[in-house]
């Protein structure tokens, strides 16, 4: 059995639920899915769709380290088409995985299957097998004194889970963009949460800046489409001072690129850099 800190599982629907328009939520079993571990509350893992007429994904050789090469190896008309989620939660006795789907409407193949998924319906999954891993960034450091967080539909279960485990008290700012105030959830905490719904896209650096924050040492978490998340981190470290080193950032999604085209252009990045 390979030492790989991430592993290939077969996963099968156990049931869909429409929280919201937009999103839905899928429970997962699988075998061997007792090997998969996080400790991240914002923890990403690869999902692996099968290509129309296609029953399950082709998934690459699960003994192989090199997961991306592996997949990169099998013909892009067959191999399983691959996106970036979140875990809403990992389940033990029974084992099981929930993953939020927002569909945004957009018809990708994402949206397009888990609209049709049923009980049974298959799907491949790389996740971590060690809890400690690169998958997941929500790390305060000891000293926080408050948190702010920022996404849409996309970081929604990240948000939701870090809500959901923060410290009774704990002082947090949330901005949330949705395309339909509809696709409003409720997020339980016991934190001191402040939380603002926004509907339109790139609302939330004007959001932000028109409001007052807490004092002390803080923490940010900002994730959701890359082009709101570069202004919202400029915002933070250049307007209001930030420590760069505590602002964690990540464009989940890029407006008018899929993943495909990200993923080829960081591929064509890292290419030029190795030559």
């Amino acid at each position: 059995m390979s030492d790989a800190p991430y592993a290939f599982f077969r996963l099968h629907v156990l049931s869909t639920e429409r929280l919201t328009p937009s999103m839905i939520r899928v429970t997962f079993g699988g075998d061997d899915l007792a090997r998969a571990a996080t400790a991240g509350l914002d923890q990403r893992v690869k999902l692996f769709l099968p290509h129309p007429g296609q029953d399950e994904p082709v998934m690459p050789d699960t003994d192989q380290d090199d997961w991306y090469a592996a997949w990169r190896a099998l013909d892009p008309d067959i191999r399983g088409i691959m996106r970036t989620y979140t875990v809403r939660s990992l389940r033990r006795d029974p084992d099981e995985i929930v993953i939020d789907f927002a569909t945004h409407g957009d018809l990708g193949p994402a949206s397009r299957w888990v609209r049709g998924a049923v009980p049974g319906s298959v799907l491949g999954l790389l996740a971590p097998v060690g809890e400690e891993n690169a998958g997941y960034d929500f790390r305060p450091p000891e000293d926080t004194d408050w948190i702010l967080l920022t996404g849409d539909e996309s970081a929604l279960p990240a948000v939701a889970n870090i809500l959901e485990a923060l410290p009774p008290a704990t002082p947090v700012r949330v901005w949330i963009e949705l395309n339909d105030p509809a696709d409003r959830q409720t997020l339980p905490t016991r934190a001191d949460a402040d939380i603002v719904w926004l509907t339109g896209r790139g609302a939330t650096p004007d959001a932000i800046r028109s409001s007052e924050l807490p004092t002390g040492l803080p923490y940010a978490w900002i994730a959701g489409e890359a082009a709101t998340v570069r202004a919202v981190r400029r915002q933070l470290v250049g307007e209001r001072g930030f420590d760069r080193r505590r602002v964690k950032f990540t464009g989940y999604w890029r407006a008018g690129a899929s993943e495909d085209d990200l993923m080829a252009a960081a591929t064509t990045t890292a290419a030029d850099e190795e030559a």
